[in-house]
C-alpha cells in the first residue's frame, strides 16, 4: 500500500516581490521577517520564481544564466552593515516611488553603479571565502563571468550581433578579452560571491524555522545567455552559431498566433549521446539550491513545438518528439531521488500524461482552468474532486490572472458554473476568492500553494505576468502592511482546519494538546482538594476520583440495566502512596479521624515536652560550665579538680 502523502500548504511570491527598500525585493530582512511570517501562519512552503539575471523585459524565465544569480536579489543594506556602502549612497539613487511597483530602468541605471562601488572597495581577491567560492564555481562562472563582462563592453547588444571571433569564442580573442576586462570579470565574480552567499544564509534560516524552498528553472535557456555562447553544440545552431528554430506554443485560445519564446532547442541527440551530463549537472545543481525544484513547461520533455528561426509568430510551428522518460531515468539513476514538481499545463496529450506518471513526479492544477473554455488541457482534469494526493493544487500561477481579476474577466455563465461548483449563491462576487482558496486546501492534493494576491484579494493590477506582453510585467510588490496579523491569523485558520499545518507548528500544537489533556486529566486533584477546604463539616470523596479513573469506572448510569454495579477496585490499587496522598490532605485541610489526630497531637506535645527538657539541660550545663570557668579565674588549679554540678544529678543513698 503507498504510503500516505502528508498534506502541506504554501505561499507563491516572487523574491522581487518582497517589500525590501531600495527598489525591489531582496535577500534583506524583509525576506526573513516573512519566513517567519509564513511559520506564523503554519505554511511549509515558500514557492519562488527563478533566480537568475534578467535580460530584456525583466522576465525571469529570460536568463543571461542557467547557473548565476540576480545581482538586484544583493541586500544593498548587507553592503551597508560591511562598510562597503553608505547609507547616504544608497538613499541618494532614484530607485522609483511606488511602493508596489518596480522601476526596472532606474534600478538597472541605479542598483549597478552601487554594486560597483561596493566592488571596488571590497578587496575582494584576498577574501578568502572569495577564493573558496571561485574553486567551487569555477566550472560555470569563469563563462559567465566573461560573458556579462564582454556584453556591457559591446553596449548590452546580443552576443549573436558580437564580432564573429568573439562570437565563435576564438581561442586568442578570448585571452586578449579576459586580460583587458579582468577588473570587469572580477566585479561580475564578486556580485555571484554576494549573491549566493546571501542566498544560502536565507535558505538556512528558513529551513530552521521549517519553511522549504520551492525553486523554478525554466526547462529553456535563453539564446542571448553565456550558456548558449558557451556551450552551442548543447542547441539547434548552424555553424554560425545561429539558431535553426526557436521554442513556443501554438495557436491557442488565450493567442491566436500563439506564443513565440525565441529559446533555442535542445539537440536531443547530442544530450543523448553524453549521457544527459549537461542536463544532470543543471539538475544537480538546482538541488542544491532549493529544498523542491519545479520544472517549468515539463511536456517539452515529451513533445516540444519548433518554430523556424525567423519567423515573427507561432503559426508554423510542429511538434517534435523530446527525450521523454530516457532523461529522467538517468536523472534518478545519478542522482537519486529529489523533490520535483512537474509543469504539465497547457496541451495535453495521452503521452504526456504517461510521461508525468511514468516519472512520479506530482504534476500541477490550476483551479481557474476548471472553469475557463479558453483553456486547452481537459477542464475535468483541474476540477478538485478529480485531484490524488499526487499533485500541487494552486488556484493560479504568476501566468495567471489573480483570483479576483478572473471574476472580472469570465462571463456570468462561467460564474454561474463556480456558484455550482461551490453550492455558493450567495457570497459577493469580489469575495468568491474566499471559497475557492478553501475548496483547494480541503482538496485531497497533499501540497496547495497560493499566490499572495489571492490571500490578499487583489485584481489584476497585482498579476505578475501577461504572457506574450513585455514592459508591464514582473513589477508588482508588497506592501509591508499588507502582511498584517489578522491575514496571518486567517490563512493559520484555514490551514490548520485543512489539516495542512507546517510540521513544527503541527507538532507544538500537538504537545500543546497532550499537556491540556494530561492538565484536564489531572484537574481531580484541585477539585478534591476544593471540597476538602470547604466549610463542610464532612466531606466524603468517591474512591475513583482519588484514584483518577474514567466512566469505565462509573457505578451507575440511571434509566439503564445490565452495565451497572459491576466496577470492582483492584488490591493494588490500594497504593501506600495513594494512602499518603490522601492523608496529607486530610491532615492539610483538618479533617483527620479523632483518633489519630488525638494520637498526633499527643506525640506532638510530647516532642514538645522532650524539646522543653533538652533545652533546659543544654542551658544548665551552660551555666554551670560559665560557672566553673570564673571560680578558676579567681582560684587558678582549684577548680579544676572539683566535679562539674549541673543540679540534674541523681542523689545516691550512703
Amino acid at each position: 500500500m503507498a504510503q500516505k502523502l502528508r498534506r502541506t500548504a504554501g505561499i507563491l511570491l516572487p523574491i522581487t516581490a518582497l517589500p525590501s527598500r531600495y527598489g525591489i525585493g531582496c535577500f534583506s530582512r524583509e525576506a526573513y521577517q516573512f519566513v517567519d511570517w509564513l511559520r506564523d501562519a503554519g505554511q511549509t512552503y515558500w514557492q519562488i520564481l527563478p533566480l537568475g539575471p534578467t535580460s530584456y523585459g525583466d522576465s525571469p524565465y529570460q536568463s543571461f544564466s542557467t547557473y548565476a544569480g540576480n545581482p538586484y536579489f544583493i541586500s544593498l543594506e548587507g553592503l551597508i552593515d560591511e562598510g562597503l556602502l553608505t547609507r547616504e549612497e544608497c538613499d541618494a539613487v532614484d530607485f522609483g516611488d511606488c511602493a508596489d511597483d518596480i522601476d526596472y530602468g532606474k534600478l538597472y541605471t541605479g542598483r549597478y553603479q552601487l554594486l560597483r562601488k561596493a566592488y571596488e572597495r571590497s578587496n575582494i581577491s584576498q577574501n578568502p571565502e572569495y577564493r573558496q567560492f571561485m574553486v567551487e564555481q569555477s566550472w560555470w562562472l569563469l563563462d559567465y563571468a566573461l560573458f556579462m563582462a564582454l556584453k556591457n563592453h559591446f553596449g548590452g547588444v546580443a552576443w549573436t550581433e558580437w564580432p564573429k571571433e568573439v562570437r565563435l569564442r576564438e581561442r586568442n580573442v578570448m585571452d586578449y578579452f579576459r586580460w583587458k576586462l579582468y577588473f570587469d570579470i572580477e566585479f561580475q565574480q564578486f556580485m555571484q560571491f554576494r549573491f549566493f552567499k546571501e542566498w544560502k544564509a536565507l535558505k538556512t534560516y528558513a529551513n530552521e524555522q521549517g519553511i522549504r524552498m520551492i525553486g523554478d528553472i525554466p526547462i529553456y535557456v535563453s539564446m542571448d545567455s553565456a550558456d548558449a555562447w558557451a556551450r552551442p553544440e548543447l542547441f539547434q545552431l548552424d555553424e554560425e552559431n545561429k539558431p535553426l528554430a526557436v521554442a513556443g506554443c501554438p495557436p491557442d485560445a488565450f493567442a491566436a498566433d500563439g506564443q513565440l519564446w525565441g529559446n533555442p532547442l535542445y539537440r536531443w541527440d547530442y544530450h543523448r549521446s553524453t549521457g544527459y551530463d549537461w542536463w544532470l549537472t543543471r539538475l544537480w545543481f538546482s538541488f542544491q539550491l532549493y529544498d523542491v525544484v519545479r520544472i517549468d513547461h515539463f511536456r517539452g520533455f515529451d513533445e516540444y513545438y519548433s518554430i523556424p528561426y525567423g519567423d515573427k509568430t507561432a503559426v508554423n510551428g510542429h511538434w517534435e518528439k523530446g527525450p521523454g522518460m530516457d532523461l529522467f531515468k538517468a536523472v534518478k539513476e545519478n542522482l537519486g531521488e529529489y523533490q520535483v514538481i512537474a509543469e504539465d499545463l497547457g496541451y495535453m496529450t495521452d503521452s504526456v500524461r504517461q510521461m508525468v506518471r511514468d516519472s512520479g513526479y506530482p504534476n500541477m492544477k490550476v483551479l481557474e482552468f476548471a472553469f475557463d473554455p479558453r483553456d486547452t488541457g481537459a477542464a475535468n482534469d483541474y476540477l478538485p474532486h478529480n485531484y490524488t494526493e499526487n499533485c500541487v493544487a494552486y488556484t493560479g500561477t504568476h501566468d495567471n490572472e489573480t483570483l479576483v481579476g478572473w471574476f472580472s474577466s469570465i462571463s456570468e455563465k462561467e460564474i454561474a458554473l463556480v456558484r455550482d461548483y461551490l453550492c455558493d449563491d450567495f457570497t459577493p462576487t469580489k469575495e468568491l476568492y474566499h471559497p475557492m482558496i478553501a475548496l483547494m486546501l480541503r482538496s485531497a492534493a497533499a501540497t496547495c500553494v497560493i499566490p499572495m494576491q489571492d490571500y490578499l484579494g487583489l485584481d489584476n493590477s497585482a498579476r505578475i505576468n501577461f504572457p506574450s506582453t513585455v514592459g508591464t510585467n514582473w513589477r508588482w510588490r508588497l506592501k509591508q502592511e499588507q502582511l498584517s496579523d489578522d491575514l496571518r491569523q486567517q490563512i493559520l485558520g484555514n490551514t490548520r482546519r485543512y489539516s495542512r499545518l507546517n510540521e513544527a507548528l503541527r507538532k507544538a500544537e500537538e504537545e500543546a494538546a497532550l499537556a491540556a489533556e494530561k492538565a484536564a486529566k489531572e484537574l481531580y486533584h484541585p477539585m478534591i482538594a476544593l471540597m476538602l477546604r470547604s466549610a463542610a463539616a464532612t466531606c466524603v470523596i468517591p474512591m475513583q476520583d482519588y484514584l483518577g479513573l474514567d466512566n469505565s469506572a462509573r457505578i451507575n448510569f440511571p434509566s439503564t440495566v445490565g452495565t451497572n454495579w459491576r466496577w470492582r477496585l483492584k488490591q493494588e490499587q490500594l497504593s501506600d502512596d495513594l494512602r499518603q496522598q490522601i492523608l496529607g490532605n486530610t491532615r492539610r485541610y483538618s479533617r483527620l479521624n479523632e483518633a489519630l489526630r488525638k494520637a498526633e497531637e499527643e506525640a506532638a506535645l510530647a516532642a514538645e515536652k522532650a524539646a522543653k527538657e533538652a533545652a533546659l539541660k543544654a542551658a544548665m550545663e551552660a551555666a554551670a560550665k560559665a560557672k566553673l570557668a570564673a571560680e578558676e579565674a579567681d582560684n587558678p588549679g582549684e577548680a579544676a579538680n572539683k566535679p562539674v554540678m549541673t543540679g540534674l544529678e541523681p542523689v545516691n543513698a550512703q
